[in-house]
Protein backbone atom coordinates (compact mmCIF):
# COMPACT_ATOMS: atom_id res chain seq x y z
CA UNK A 1 0.00 0.00 0.00
CA UNK A 2 1.48 3.36 -0.96
CA UNK A 3 2.29 6.04 1.61
CA UNK A 4 -0.49 8.41 0.51
CA UNK A 5 -3.12 5.69 0.90
CA UNK A 6 -1.73 4.77 4.33
CA UNK A 7 -2.05 8.40 5.41
CA UNK A 8 -5.62 8.60 4.11
CA UNK A 9 -6.53 5.39 5.95
CA UNK A 10 -5.05 6.85 9.14
CA UNK A 11 -7.11 10.03 8.64
CA UNK A 12 -10.22 7.91 8.12
CA UNK A 13 -9.61 6.08 11.39
CA UNK A 14 -9.15 9.38 13.21
CA UNK A 15 -12.35 10.76 11.66
CA UNK A 16 -14.29 7.68 12.81
CA UNK A 17 -12.89 8.03 16.34
CA UNK A 18 -13.77 11.72 16.47
CA UNK A 19 -17.31 11.12 15.23
CA UNK A 20 -17.82 8.48 17.93
CA UNK A 21 -16.29 10.74 20.58
CA UNK A 22 -18.67 13.55 19.59
CA UNK A 23 -21.75 11.34 19.71
CA UNK A 24 -24.10 12.45 22.47
CA UNK A 25 -26.20 9.36 21.81
CA UNK A 26 -23.28 7.04 22.59
CA UNK A 27 -22.37 9.06 25.69
CA UNK A 28 -26.00 8.94 26.90
CA UNK A 29 -26.28 5.17 26.50
CA UNK A 30 -22.93 4.59 28.22
CA UNK A 31 -24.08 6.81 31.09
CA UNK A 32 -27.32 4.82 31.41
CA UNK A 33 -25.39 1.54 31.53
CA UNK A 34 -23.07 2.91 34.21
CA UNK A 35 -26.05 4.33 36.14
CA UNK A 36 -27.48 0.79 36.12
CA UNK A 37 -24.43 -0.30 38.12
CA UNK A 38 -22.40 -1.84 35.30
CA UNK A 39 -18.82 -1.24 34.25
CA UNK A 40 -18.51 -0.94 30.50
CA UNK A 41 -15.80 -1.35 27.91
CA UNK A 42 -16.19 -0.75 24.22
CA UNK A 43 -14.29 -2.61 21.51
CA UNK A 44 -14.94 -1.74 17.90
CA UNK A 45 -13.56 -3.50 14.86
CA UNK A 46 -13.47 -1.99 11.43
CA UNK A 47 -12.27 -3.60 8.25
CA UNK A 48 -11.74 -1.26 5.32
CA UNK A 49 -11.21 -2.60 1.82
CA UNK A 50 -9.72 -0.49 -0.93
CA UNK A 51 -9.08 -1.26 -4.57
CA UNK A 52 -8.67 0.66 -7.78
CA UNK A 53 -11.53 0.42 -10.26
CA UNK A 54 -11.12 -2.61 -12.51
CA UNK A 55 -8.62 -4.38 -10.23
CA UNK A 56 -9.06 -8.05 -9.45
CA UNK A 57 -10.67 -8.31 -6.00
CA UNK A 58 -8.06 -10.93 -5.01
CA UNK A 59 -5.54 -8.06 -4.78
CA UNK A 60 -7.76 -5.80 -2.65
CA UNK A 61 -5.92 -4.23 0.28
CA UNK A 62 -7.67 -4.81 3.59
CA UNK A 63 -6.88 -2.86 6.71
CA UNK A 64 -8.29 -4.10 9.99
CA UNK A 65 -8.15 -2.42 13.37
CA UNK A 66 -8.02 -5.62 15.39
CA UNK A 67 -5.14 -8.09 15.45
CA UNK A 68 -5.22 -11.62 16.75
CA UNK A 69 -2.88 -10.74 19.62
CA UNK A 70 -3.49 -7.05 20.41
CA UNK A 71 -1.40 -5.03 22.84
CA UNK A 72 -3.18 -2.21 24.64
CA UNK A 73 -1.57 1.16 24.05
CA UNK A 74 -3.55 4.23 25.04
CA UNK A 75 -2.62 7.58 23.52
CA UNK A 76 -3.68 11.03 24.69
CA UNK A 77 -6.29 10.99 21.90
CA UNK A 78 -7.60 7.65 23.20
CA UNK A 79 -7.89 9.08 26.72
CA UNK A 80 -9.78 12.10 25.37
CA UNK A 81 -12.18 9.80 23.51
CA UNK A 82 -12.76 7.58 26.55
CA UNK A 83 -13.27 10.62 28.78
CA UNK A 84 -15.90 11.93 26.35
CA UNK A 85 -17.74 8.63 26.87
CA UNK A 86 -17.34 9.07 30.63
CA UNK A 87 -15.01 6.07 30.84
CA UNK A 88 -12.14 6.30 33.32
CA UNK A 89 -8.87 4.41 32.80
CA UNK A 90 -6.85 3.47 35.87
CA UNK A 91 -3.34 4.98 35.90
CA UNK A 92 -1.60 1.61 35.51
CA UNK A 93 -3.55 0.77 32.35
CA UNK A 94 -2.26 3.57 30.11
CA UNK A 95 0.82 2.91 27.98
Amino acid sequence: MDQQLKQLMKELGEAINESLADSEQIADVVAKIKKGGYDIFLVLEATIGVSKPGENTDNTSLVTTLTSNPELKISEQDLKFLKSLRIKIEDGDAA
